[in-house]
């Protein structure tokens, strides 16, 4: 797909602007909403093979239903970490939607403060519970698989969704031009 060329008041032909390139900072945004919608993909397969196997060859998948909890576990953290940084994830707020932009981006920061003293809680108690699973030798019914690289993943999300987080924080504060937030529209 080409785009058309244009004129400039020179004569002189010339096409579309050169694409933005993008900051560290953006990319390693976008690798995380990638890694989250790999494992979107994963747990989709993961169900549609069990359903197939079982409907067609009456074969069921040893470990599916552990390995279906554990990775939705994963898709959860990492989702979070995903909607963390957009701000896309659904909101209702009434007061902000009526506030003027200078109050809607401290009403941000605040919110956003709070979200991350909660995710970096619980990223702390999920550190702790990687840590006890691997101590306590916990495998899966079937196939005795540790479960705890499954939990030590869905700590990493969650230690994504901080450090997003802190990064949506900075941005709010410091650059908040880079923020890229979906408009809302607000009630008349």
């Amino acid at each position: 797909m080409t785009a058309n060329p244009e004129v400039n008041q020179e004569g002189v032909i010339v096409g579309p602007s050169a694409p933005v390139t993008k900051s560290f900072m953006d990319r390693f945004i976008d690798s995380i909403e990638w890694i989250a919608a790999f494992f979107v993909g994963i747990v989709a397969l993961n169900t549609f093979l069990a359903v197939f196997m079982r409907k067609f060859f009456s074969i069921t998948i040893p470990d599916y239903y552990n390995f279906g909890q554990f990775l939705l576990g994963i898709l959860i953290f990492w989702g979070i970490a995903a909607t963390s940084y957009r701000g896309t994830h659904i909101t209702v707020d009434l007061v902000w939607a009526n506030s003027p932009p200078k109050y809607q981006r401290w009403i941000d920061v605040f919110a956003t403060l709070v979200l991350l003293f909660v995710v970096v809680v619980q990223t702390y108690t999920l550190f702790d519970k990687v840590v006890s699973t691997r101590a306590d030798h916990i495998v899966t019914m079937d196939l005795q698989i540790p479960i705890w690289p499954f939990f030590l993943v869905s700590w990493i999300g969650d230690v994504s969704a901080v450090l997003l987080i802190a990064i949506r924080t900075y941005r709010l504060i410091f650059h908040p031009e880079d923020i890229h937030d979906a408009k809302i529209k607000t009630v008349e």
